[in-house]
């Protein structure tokens, strides 16, 4: 999602301060308010494209009854509307949520229902449903839409402290998405701190964070029994990315490929899965 939203941007800078060169800072305004379109844009094609990469399908009532009730059971405890549940195939185990509080749609993957056992996969859906109760997946959109705005108010403060030429445009856009950057690093710190606040909204509602720690660890060691696979049948590939799973809808499981350098864990939107599970069971 934060790659998505950096190139969306990165599309929409160039425009603007092209419109800014030719019609001046008049344009301001309407810059704005098309920062605000995009983050409703964004929000609404985000939630279809995340659910059509994996071809999630919706998950039948008759086939999987347990689940079903669980999370009825789940969503009248968080007092919120049960969502609509969908499963698919991810090539790993992992689940997402995505939409907003009384619209939510959890996903689940068929390789996450085979590893898990019935408590632990509770466990894993009260998180998912932490997040649409706490409206998690809209805050993140929110974040980017704030700094969208903040980078396009620094484009137009380099063009009007400057002349107006092809170097003050490029500088525009230099310093529009360096402080969209910025911005973005203090959104995707809450993202990571809301990660923990929906462990524990799990713990609570499913009595102990044991179930959850358990989940974490298992998904964590199929993941990596996926990747090294999958390293050894594309020896020249780096063997990273999740088969099924694209950079967006990474950002909304519940697990995202926890071995970072510095860089990348400052661009995380999940912290480390340990501290995770130690928090889980402190």
């Amino acid at each position: 999602m934060f790659v998505v939203g950096m190139a969306l941007f990165a599309f929409y800078a160039v425009a603007v301060a092209a419109a800014m060169v030719i019609w001046g800072t008049n344009v301001l305004p309407l810059a704005v308010a098309g920062s605000i379109l995009l983050v409703g844009v964004q929000y609404k094609i985000g939630k279809w494209s995340a659910l059509r990469s994996v071809n999630a399908e919706d998950m039948s009532e008759d086939e999987y009854p347990e689940i079903h009730q669980r999370v009825e059971w789940l969503a009248n405890d968080m007092d919120v509307e049960k969502p609509r549940l969908m499963v698919a195939n991810m090539g790993v185990p992992n689940a997402f949520a995505v939409g907003r509080k009384g619209a939510g749609t959890v996903v689940v993957s068929r390789e996450l229902m085979q590893l898990l056992d019935m408590d632990e996969l509770e466990g894993v859906l009260a998180h998912e449903l932490a997040h649409i109760k706490n409206r998690d997946v809209v805050m993140m959109v929110l974040g980017q839409g704030v700094a969208s705005v903040v980078a396009i108010v620094a484009q137009w403060a380099v063009l009007l402290t400057g002349d107006n030429d092809l170097a003050d445009f490029f500088l525009a856009i230099v310093v529009g998405n360096i402080v969209q950057f910025i911005v973005m690093l203090f959104v995707l710190a809450i993202s990571r701190y809301r990660e923990y606040v929906a462990d524990a909204d799990a713990k609570q509602y499913v009595g102990g964070g044991e179930p959850l720690a358990r989940a974490l660890e298992k998904i964590q060691h199929g993941n990596e029994r996926t990747t090294q696979a999958q390293s050894q049948r594309s020896p020249r590939g780096r063997g990273r990315q999740q088969p099924g799973v694209t950079d967006q809808v990474g950002a909304l499981c519940i697990f995202d490929d926890d071995e970072r350098s510095l860089v990348t864990r400052l661009v995380a939107t999940h912290p480390p899965v340990e501290k995770r599970i130690q928090r889980l069971r402190e």
